[in-house]
């Protein structure tokens, strides 16, 4: 009834339009990266044809990641935070998602509404609240003193790594929730009846049959979260300002905002962009692999 190619053509203005916002501006970091820099203003001068590139800045900056070098030193800073984040927000999240999926019953509309509600509030007046909340005379503070759990409140605020980690796990953690409640949403209920009846009780049915028809949403909703954690640098920068919880997203923001060379916060975005794109690659690999295996 339809003409060949009817359905894809109308995709193609969409695919292209985001084809033309990633690839134009990523061409535009390698040519300033592979570029010059104005020795009088400090201004980058990039380079567009690559037979003029230059390799100084990328060399340095591929050197800076050798193991003992400041960006290796950063580099696994932010890998820990990331880790860390990323296993809170599973850990904290995968129940969550479970429960409405599983057993919300008529609160589950009421629950997804509360999950997207965080959306409606701009993400940097929700770190200032958690500002607020770990000031030294904040409530977290005051509670810690209050239960005696602590004898010296602890300072949050200045280059406190947990701080890192629970903002991250604050802002990013609904991103998580959602995919993952989209991928459970979608396991076929009468699976989990036959493991039933033959025998296998709640915990084994979930370990069985539910958590491995989720991986493949463990695995996009951790990717969703995790590509983002690794260029963040307002987190940091709002709840910590220190730079002994400095990450990759912040040393990229130094270059490119008042360092004296931007030619290495460029390189430093490629060089991160190449660490992303292996994880999407391992995560594209595993999605096709999954839907092979389940069409056999």
């Amino acid at each position: 009834m339809y003409p060949r190619g009817l359905w894809p053509l109308f995709a193609l203005p969409g695919i292209v339009w985001l084809l033309l916002l990633f690839l134009v501006p990523f061409y535009a970091v390698i040519a300033v990266a592979f570029g010059t820099v104005d020795p009088i203003f400090q201004n980058p001068v990039p380079v567009w044809n690559p037979l003029d590139w230059n390799y100084d800045y990328v060399l340095e900056t591929l050197v800076g990641f050798l193991p003992g070098n400041d960006y290796w030193r950063v580099f696994v800073r932010t890998t820990e935070y990331v880790a860390a984040s990323l296993a809170l927000c599973l850990l904290i999240g995968y129940p969550v998602a479970y429960y409405i999926s599983r057993h919300a019953g008529r609160t589950k509309s009421l629950l997804v509404a509360l999950l997207v509600l965080p959306f409606w509030v701009s993400y940097l007046m929700r770190m200032l609240a958690w500002v607020n909340l770990l000031a030294p005379g904040g409530y977290v503070n005051d509670f810690l003193t209050w239960t005696h759990l602590v004898t010296t409140p602890p300072d949050w605020l200045n280059g406190n790594p947990y701080s890192v980690v629970l903002g991250l796990v604050y802002g990013y953690i609904p991103y998580l929730i959602m995919p993952l409640l989209a991928s459970l949403d979608r396991i076929d209920k009468s699976l989990l009846e036959a493991a039933r009846d033959l025998g296998a009780s709640p915990f084994r049915a979930f370990v069985h049959v539910t958590l491995p028809l989720s991986k493949t949403g463990i695995l996009g909703a951790s990717v969703i979260i995790t590509l983002p954690m690794f260029g963040d640098y307002y987190t940091p920068n709002i709840v910590s300002g220190s730079p002994q919880t400095s990450m990759l997203g912040n040393q990229i923001d130094i270059f490119f905002h008042g360092g004296p060379q931007p030619a290495i916060g460029a390189a430093l975005t490629m060089v991160l962009s190449t660490f992303l794109g292996v994880l999407m690659v391992y995560y594209m690999y595993t999605v096709a692999k999954a839907s092979r295996e389940a069409r056999t």
